[in-house]
Order: C-alpha cells, then structure tokens, then sequence
C-alpha cells in the first residue's frame, strides 16, 4: 500500500481523524494464531484509541499464549502480559466493529456464532489482499462517516471482493503451529507479519 493511499489528507486542517473502533481476532484455541495477531495490532495501533482482542472457536479458556508463539510475539515487539484465552461468543463478535479469522473455517465459524457479522468479518490474508494498494481516503468517502474506521475499513473491503480473484483457503490461511514444532511457529509469524504490513497501517484512521 502506499504513503498516498494513507496520507493524502494529512494536510487537511478541517478533517478529523476517526475512531479506530473494535477489532476481534478469531482462531481456533486462542493460544497461538489469534493472540499472536491481537498483540502484534495492539502494538502497532498503542497510539490510537482501537481496542483489540481475540477469542477462540474451540478456546482452552484461560490458558496463557503458547511458549512458541509467545516468544515469536516478543521477538516482534509484541508483549503477552496478562493473556488468558477465552471463548467466541455471540455478545463479543456483536460489539466487534471488525473481525479478523485466522482462516476461512475460523471465518464461517464466527459467522454461525453469529449471523450479524457476515458483512465485517475477514480473513487476516483476505483482508491484505483486499486493502492492498486501495486509495482508503477515496473509497471512505463511500462509507457511513459516524462509523469506526475498522468497520468503514470493513465496507471498503467488502466492495473490492468483486475486484481480485480470490486467493484458495491453502494459500490465504494462516496455518495452525499447534504441536508441529518450531518451524511451524515460524511459518505462522512469516505468513502473519507478510499480511500486518498492509492491515496494519490500513487499521490507521487517515484525516477525513
């Protein structure tokens, strides 16, 4: 994505800068994939106002990252201090302004939890293919301006789908590290930190 796509407004005395909103990221057990993705955006959104979390399809409520991922995320400046996995529900997809899935499984599993987030909910890879070199200042214009910036950011997305050929769930998921060892946990963070490059500067509210 480039700088003009995020940055064409920053000279704009008279626009403000929107809400950031809430981000739920889903996986599986919500040990490896998804908190690794929550702390890293946390970290890469620490000065806006946006709340991120992430909950688990099959969560082992309670229990902490797991040591591969954990220490992966502290390599990349992420922290994992106080993480408890938790369960998807419908109550905490419904106050997610946009849900990021590890993979398209994750993705139709908080659909079915909960119908009202079909519209706004993505694959982490979907999305980067979606936002990748999208003028965001442009296709916001589009959008509802009451709204968060990550569900504008959602609608912007769901527009483009007709755009681009859809990458295959073996190309576009984020594949599951759990008990496969460290190169796993490797491949997981290389394939996670390819697709922040784009959604994470995209999640930043440009001047509107």
């Amino acid at each position: 994505m480039s700088e003009a796509s995020l940055g064409g407004a920053e000279g704009n005395d008279a626009g403000r800068r929107p809400a950031v909103g809430h981000i739920m990221v889903v996986c599986t057990g919500n040990i490896c994939r998804s908190p690794y993705i929550e702390r890293r955006l946390a970290g890469l959104l620490a000065d806006t106002d946006a709340v991120v979390s992430s909950s688990g399809t099959r969560a082992l409520v309670g229990a902490p990252i797991e040591p591969g991922s954990a220490e992966l995320l502290v390599a990349a400046g992420g922290s994992t201090d106080g993480f408890a996995s938790r369960q998807i529900t419908p109550a905490l997809l419904a106050e997610s302004d946009l849900v990021i899935a590890a993979t398209q499984m994750h993705r139709a599993e908080s659909v079915r939890v909960n119908p009202r987030v079909l519209r706004r909910t993505f694959t982490l890879g979907e999305l980067a293919d979606l936002l990748r070199d999208a003028d965001l200042v442009t296709e916001a214009a589009q959008t509802d301006s009451e709204l968060p910036w990550a569900r504008r950011l959602g609608e912007i997305a769901l527009h483009r789908r007709g755009l681009f050929r859809a990458r295959p769930p073996e190309e576009s998921d984020i594949p599951d590290p759990y008990q496969r060892g460290r190169d796993a946990y490797a491949i997981m963070a290389s394939e996670i930190e390819k697709a922040l490059l784009v959604v994470g500067p995209a999640l930043r509210p440009p001047i509107l």
